[in-house]
C-alpha cells in the first residue's frame, strides 16, 4: 500500500507496533545522554540484535516518534509520541484482515458514508481501504460485506477520524444478493 514510508525500516516499524501493543521498553540513559542502554528486553525483542535495536531507537527518538517517560527509580520508559502513535496505527491499518467464519450467518453488513466534497481525499482513501479489505461497492459510497467486520471498520474510521460520516447497517437481505453471493463465493 502507498501508506508505508519507504525510509522507515522494518525494525523501526516493529518497535512502533510493539510499543503500540503496550510492550514497554525499559531503558537507562548512558552518561553520554543520547545513548540508550536497554535494561531488560521483553521476549518479543530478544531476537533483535542489540546494536540494531539501539540504532533504531535512537533514530525513532530523533525523528520524534518516541518519547521518554522518566521513572522514579532513575530508569526511563520509552513510549510512543502522538506522532508515533499515528505512524504505528498506519502500519497496523495496512495489515487489517477480516477473519472469515466457517459459516455465513446470512446477514449483510452495509457501510454507507456521506462525506462532503471538500473532504474528497478522505472519501477516496476510505473507498480504497474498504475495497482493500474486501468490501464490495453496492453503489456510490455504499459498501457491503457478508461477514462481521465492525471492529475492522471501526479501526479504519478511528484512523481517518471519519466516524461521524459513516453509518453501519446489518441487513437480512439485499435485492441483488444472488449476484453478491457469487462475488463473495457464497452459495
Amino acid at each position: 500500500m502507498g501508506h508505508n514510508d519507504p525510509r522507515m525500516g522494518n525494525l523501526k516499524k516493529k518497535i512502533l507496533l510493539l510499543l503500540l501493543a503496550g510492550l514497554a521498553l525499559g531503558l537507562t540513559q548512558s552518561p553520554k545522554k543520547h545513548w540508550w542502554i536497554l535494561k531488560q528486553i521483553p521476549k518479543e525483542w530478544e531476537k533483535i540484535n542489540r546494536q540494531a535495536l539501539q540504532r533504531a531507537i535512537n533514530s525513532l527518538y530523533t525523528s520524534n516518534l518516541v518519547q521518554e517517560k522518566d521513572n522514579k527509580d532513575g530508569t526511563t520508559t520509552l513510549i510512543l509520541s502522538e506522532n508515533g502513535k499515528r505512524k504505528a496505527l498506519r502500519f497496523n491499518i495496512d495489515k487489517i484482515e477480516i477473519k472469515k467464519p466457517k459459516n455465513w450467518d446470512k446477514k449483510w453488513r452495509i457501510v454507507m458514508f456521506d462525506i462532503p466534497e471538500k473532504l474528497r481525499r478522505l472519501r477516496d482513501s476510505l473507498r480504497i481501504h474498504f475495497r482493500e479489505i474486501g468490501l464490495v461497492e453496492l453503489q456510490k459510497s455504499v459498501f457491503v460485506y457478508p461477514y462481521s467486520c465492525d471492529r475492522e471498520i471501526e479501526f479504519i474510521l478511528e484512523f481517518y477520524n471519519a466516524k461521524k460520516h459513516v453509518r453501519f447497517i446489518l441487513a437480512d437481505s439485499v435485492d441483488n444478493e444472488l449476484h453478491l453471493m457469487k462475488k463473495f463465493g457464497l452459495s
